[in-house]
């Protein structure tokens, strides 16, 4: 079918503004229920962008008679304010409580929201000094990512900190246990247990379907720790920080596994004088195929590893 051209191009300027518009709208934030009362939003499984406003993490909402508990705030002011309208769509319950489960952006960089709503801010105090010192490199670095969408962003730390290694809430009536061994993946990585419906919000304990990541900040002994702790618990369901709502078994494949494997090899190198290319070359990583991204990050890993298991 011949299309004039005058036509055509008006067809053509229309699927452009039309595209425009399409990347410049918002994330849709929809919290599906885990578990009665329980419910998580997925997140996107790639790196931060424009367009998944760094809303690529999971975040957890409960439900009681008392109020709502929200777990993990978001990246930004705005990205709060979303997660904030998804709740309403949930409850008409207003948010009591907020956890962050660690020191990443997407996981506390939206508390100024809520704490303006009047909602009482938790972690555990190992996170204080990571926030502190990277909130600003945070800031920083989506910036330019996330442009207008930052705006209103500020560091606002937590009202309450948590300093014992097993802290037990109430909110009424539903029992939450923030359970935390010293980090991993940050300083400041707990996980938030709920005994009653058999579900844990692991944060960035647990990564499945896609590679885990280790920066500076992160001890892979410390996160084999933590991860031991959600095998005792032997949850129902696991809520990870990225990837599907999954099982304990696929949580041990994806992150436990690795990190252990890591270990292992990387510690044995390091016993027997193996330079750090060669230890990295000669890791197994077939178990590992499956995850998204493994063939950039798993060299990486494999490198802060080895730096850390020597200075062990």
């Amino acid at each position: 079918m011949h299309i004039p051209s005058m036509r055509l191009k008006q067809l053509l300027t229309a699927g452009l503004i039309a595209s425009v518009v399409w990347s410049a709208q918002a994330v849709e934030i929809v919290f599906k229920p885990v578990a009665p009362n329980v419910y998580a939003y997925v997140g996107d499984t790639e790196g931060r962008t424009y367009e998944n406003e760094a809303l690529n993490a999971n975040i957890g909402l409960v439900v009681t008679p008392a109020g709502t508990l929200l777990i993990d705030s978001g990246a930004s002011f705005q990205g709060a304010k979303q997660i904030a309208e998804a709740v309403k769509k949930v409850t008409p319950q207003p948010i009591r409580w907020v956890i962050n489960t660690g020191g990443q952006d997407h996981r506390w960089l939206g508390n100024g929201y809520f704490k303006a709503q009047g909602a009482e801010i938790m972690a555990h105090a190992n996170a204080d000094a990571d926030m502190k010192a990277r909130g600003p490199e945070h800031l920083k670095a989506n910036a330019p990512v996330l442009k207008e969408k930052m705006n209103g962003t500020e560091i606002v730390l937590p009202t309450r900190w948590l300093k014992e290694a097993d802290t037990k809430l109430d909110l009424g009536g539903v029992a939450v246990q923030v359970l935390h061994r010293q980090g991993g993946h940050t300083p400041g990585d707990s996980m938030v247990w709920l005994p009653q419906s058999g579900v844990v919000f692991t944060g960035d304990v647990v990564y499945v379907d896609r590679i885990l990541g280790l920066h500076p900040v992160s001890k892979t002994k410390t996160w084999v720790e933590s991860f031991e702790v959600l095998e005792a618990l032997n949850p129902k369901v696991v809520v990870p920080g990225h990837g599907r709502v999954t099982t304990l078994a696929q949580a041990q494949k994806d992150t436990g596994d690795l990190l252990k494997a890591l270990r292992a090899h990387m510690g044995k190198a390091v016993e027997a004088g193996t330079d750090m290319s060669s230890a990295i070359k000669s890791f197994d990583a077939a178990p590992f195929k499956h995850l998204k991204h493994v063939d950039v990050w798993l060299p990486q890993l494999a490198n802060r590893t080895y730096l850390e298991m020597e200075q062990e």
